[in-house]
């Protein structure tokens, strides 16, 4: 197995079940040429979130970490038309970069863009009232996931679904040794997720044009 023949089958699945789309060729494009690095979500990935998004009936979503806002496109198109997906950006060349993406792809009115840490963010939606989210993306800085999560699980209610992002690392999450922050921060939230009783909690392995790594899934009860 080569992480050549993997980026060959995510062409295969995404040309034998998603629709060619120029807009998010376009949303690419355009965030590679500002210099916004190639972390986002694959195509195969992104129409996961849309589904999941559809599975709870998801109304309300938060993301945090917004990027380009390929992934955000995704989780806005899922929505309804009364639907919002409130997305959270440190950067503010990638918020500007995302707006023109949201405008590109005609989604700007379902969005709402914060900029600021997230972690100063989070405790704002929550003191406006902002939730309960039915959904929750967790795609930011990993160290300081477990803090992520916490307030991903304020702004919850039972039922929402929150899914968190790069939670294999290349295997390296097993290195119980790894002084790398981003490892700490993801087994930190393995070790959170674990013991906390009001989650119901998976993570799947995935590879694929992104590489190894997987997705958590975890079910607010």
């Amino acid at each position: 197995m080569s992480a050549r023949l993997w980026e060959e089958v995510d062409a295969y699945i995404v040309e034998r079940l998603l629709p060619a789309d120029p807009v998010l060729e376009e949303v690419l494009a355009a965030s590679a040429a500002e210099g916004l690095p190639a972390i986002s979500v694959s195509a195969a990935q992104g129409q996961m979130l849309a589904i999941f998004a559809r599975m709870v009936g998801a109304r309300r979503i938060l993301e945090i970490g917004t990027l380009g806002g390929y992934s955000t496109i995704f989780l806005a198109r899922a929505l309804p038309e009364d639907g919002v997906v409130v997305t959270l950006e440190a950067d503010p060349h990638h918020a500007e970069v995302a707006r023109a993406n949201f405008a590109r792809a005609g989604i700007a009115g379902k969005v709402d863009l914060r900029v600021a840490r997230a972690i100063e963010t989070l405790p704002q939606l929550e003191a406006e009232g902002a939730g309960p989210f039915d959904l929750v993306f967790i795609d930011a800085d990993k160290p300081s996931n477990p803090d992520y999560l916490h307030w991903a699980l304020r702004l919850s209610r039972p039922g929402t679904l929150i899914v968190c992002d790069n939670v294999v690392r290349d295997g390296r999450v097993i290195d119980a040794q790894s002084t790398d922050a981003s490892v700490v921060g993801v087994r930190r939230t393995y070790d959170f997720a674990g013991v906390e009783p009001r989650l119901t909690a998976t993570a799947v392995q995935t590879v694929g044009a992104k590489g190894y790594d997987g997705f958590a899934l975890l079910l607010v009860e």
